[in-house]
């Protein structure tokens, strides 16, 4: 009979939030395949666990998992741990949770930990409908584009970020999704656990001065569900006089208003030249 792979949740910093039952699957488990055996290693260690660990991350993923698999087909059973958080989310665990799952093995999640809900959970922001983004590539352009193909979600998104990258991730979530409100999550759980509550022109600016520290987790809002009106006629004349009574002539403020809300530059031209007083002898 075929063993059990169970997916195993352990703490994102706090090691008083394992639960009774993961701490149980571990004790029974035949072995334990863990992404860094160094850091499981702590967590046993800290438990007063003794357990064989098997090595699976991200580069050995098949040729272990493959392994993993042949031993529960063989009636053993596996824990299955990430470093921090909940296994097979944004994780190599994915694979070896879908090879069981393709070999008709038993495959049994606990609840536990995982970052992106906590942060969720404290964000402030709307949490019915969301989206988890996990890490952005390191590449800019493909950095970019991600974050362009996410323009109109209208979910929450959530994204993780390593320190080193925050920084260029927040000029670009600024740049590309505009200054929407966005909560940083800072070491949750952790002793210098921080939850800042801003938008993510503000937290671009603070992290282009101070060197991020920690691991975070981003939570931003997503697009309005109901795009906003296009700019109207009113809208643009109110907008060329704002530019002449800051000394620019009609005719530039006309065209300036016309680049900015997309309206025909002789329709702006003419409707802000009816609001002229006869008198007036701005013309030009």
């Amino acid at each position: 009979m075929a063993g059990t792979l169970y997916v195993v949740p352990t703490p994102i910093g706090h090691l008083g939030d394992i639960t009774d039952r993961a701490r149980a699957v571990l004790a029974e488990a035949d072995f334990i395949a863990a992404e860094d055996t160094r850091v499981t290693l702590k967590l046993l260690n800290s438990l007063a666990l003794k357990k064989p660990l098997v090595s699976y991350y991200e580069h050995n993923r098949r040729e272990s998992g493959a392994r993993i698999a042949a031993r529960i087909a063989a009636g053993e059973t596996a824990a299955l741990v990430t470093d921090a958080g909940t296994p097979a989310i944004s994780d190599p665990g994915e694979d070896l949770v879908a090879l069981c799952a393709e070999q008709g093995l038993p495959v049994v999640a606990l609840p536990g930990p995982c970052a992106l809900v906590t942060a969720l959970s404290v964000s402030g922001l709307p949490s019915g409908r969301f989206c988890f983004e996990g890490f952005l590539a390191m590449n800019k352009k493909s950095r970019r584009a991600h974050l362009a193909a996410l323009r109109a979600e209208t979910r929450t998104m959530i994204f993780y970020e390593a320190p080193h990258k925050l920084p260029h991730t927040l000029t670009d979530l600024l740049e590309t999704l505009g200054d929407r409100r966005a909560a940083v999550c800072r070491e949750l759980t952790k002793r210098h656990e921080e939850v800042w509550r801003t938008t993510l022109g503000a937290a671009a600016a603070h992290y282009a001065e101070h060197a991020p520290r920690g691991e975070f987790v981003l939570v931003v809002e997503g697009a309005p569900e109901t795009p906003p009106p296009p700019p109207s006629l009113a809208d643009a004349v109110a907008r060329a006089q704002e530019d002449i009574a800051g000394g620019i002539s009609l005719r530039d403020a006309a065209r300036r208003a016309a680049e900015r809300t997309g309206l025909p530059r002789s329709a702006v031209y003419a409707a802000l030249v009816s609001t002229l007083s006869p008198r007036s002898g701005n013309k030009k």
